[in-house]
């Protein structure tokens, strides 16, 4: 938890604000609400000036690129490691091994499928190519 606090020299009293919880990042989502927020509350006096609004909507468009990117470079991954050997941490105690048979997407976030079971990509611990072990037969002796 991090707290900031502000004194207020003329009066003599402190104000704090807290941001409570763990990092946090901004979405699409929040980013509408600030925006509308935004406009609901500016001074009809002294609007918003349209290079300000502009430059607001490129960022939003920004964030949506930098988003759908990010899950396409995840389901990239994801793709690249079927047919590989991957080690995965299940809990603190618990390690699964296994090839990695398929990709499906869980919402927008791509889970690899290893041994018949979904797991996060954030689980793998360690990935190796797939050993095959290939038999030869011989070939019939020419008479």
């Amino acid at each position: 938890m991090q707290i900031t606090s502000t004194a207020n020299i003329s009066t003599g009293t402190t104000s704090t604000d807290a941001v409570a919880g763990s990092q946090q990042t901004l979405n699409q989502q929040n980013f509408l609400q600030l925006l509308v927020a935004q406009m609901q509350n500016q001074d009809p006096l002294n609007p918003q000036s349209d290079t300000d609004m502009a430059a607001q909507m490129a960022q939003f468009t920004s964030l949506t690129q930098s988003s759908a990117m990010s899950s396409s470079l995840s389901m990239l991954q994801a793709n690249s490691l079927i047919g590989t050997t991957v080690t995965l941490q299940v809990d603190p105690k618990t390690t699964v091994s296994g090839v990695v048979q398929g990709v499906i997407l869980n919402g927008s976030t791509p889970q690899i499928i290893v041994n018949g079971s979904t797991y996060d990509l954030s689980q793998i611990t360690s990935v190796a190519p797939t050993t095959t072990t290939t038999t030869s037969t011989p070939s019939p002796a020419a008479n």
